[in-house]
Formats: C-alpha cells, structure tokens, sequence
C-alpha cells in the first residue's frame, strides 16, 4: 500500500531532473524499475495472504491486469489534473514490461516463494 501511494504521488507530482551519481536514468527506465517493484510487492503480498495453490497463475494474472490499468489511470491522470505532466503511451509500455518482468519471476519461482512463506510463517 505504501509503495503504491509513493508511485502514484511521484507520477503525478512535478520533478527535475532525476539522476543518481553520473548515472542519468532515462524516463522508461524509471517507468519499468517502479512498476517491476510495485508488481513484485503485490504479487509478494499475494503469496503471503494466499491459503491455496489452486488458481496462482490466474490469480497473477488478475493482479497484473489490475497493475497494468493502474499505470494507465495514471496516465490519464497526468494529462488531466496537472498541467505539468503529459500521458505518453511509451510510458504505458515501460509500466506493463515491468509488471510483466515481475510476473514471470512469480511464476519461475513459485516453489522458492512458497518456501519463504513457510519460512516467515514457522518464524512468525
């Protein structure tokens, strides 16, 4: 819930340049490492809250239509409550590759975060 709102507040609030050291990001990197960390924290927060292995794929991908429909609300929204943002559909591409990216790891690596979970759990 946190790194959702931290997404959606740096998406649509206005920001200089955004560089890191003399590493300059460029703007669909950005787009698709915040999107692949926001699908990996949902997707993970699924596995947690989840009592059955019946429909995790499906499940997946629900989560990342759901992922995906955000990004592009929040394009819209760019274009039409702030006078500073623009919508641009490269944009859309590079949040969905980045949830697409976090799904694939999800479905490659099921049984190491089923592990985990049980981990966490026999330690909680």
């Amino acid at each position: 819930m946190v790194y959702t709102a931290v997404v959606t507040t740096l998406s649509l609030i206005k920001l200089g340049k955004i560089s890191v050291g003399d590493f300059n990001p460029t703007d669909k990197m950005m787009h698709t490492s915040a999107y692949l960390v926001l699908g990996f924290v949902w997707f993970f927060y699924y596995v947690m809250k989840k009592s059955h292995d019946n429909s995790y794929k499906t499940d997946l991908l629900k989560i990342t239509a759901l992922i995906v429909a955000f990004g592009m609300l929040i394009e819209v929204l760019q274009g039409t409550i702030t006078s500073y943002r623009t919508p641009d559909w490269f944009d859309i591409l590079a949040n969905s590759f980045g949830v697409f990216i976090a799904l694939l790891i999800f479905i490659f690596f099921k049984k190491s975060f089923n592990r985990l979970k049980h981990k966490i759990n026999l330690f909680l």
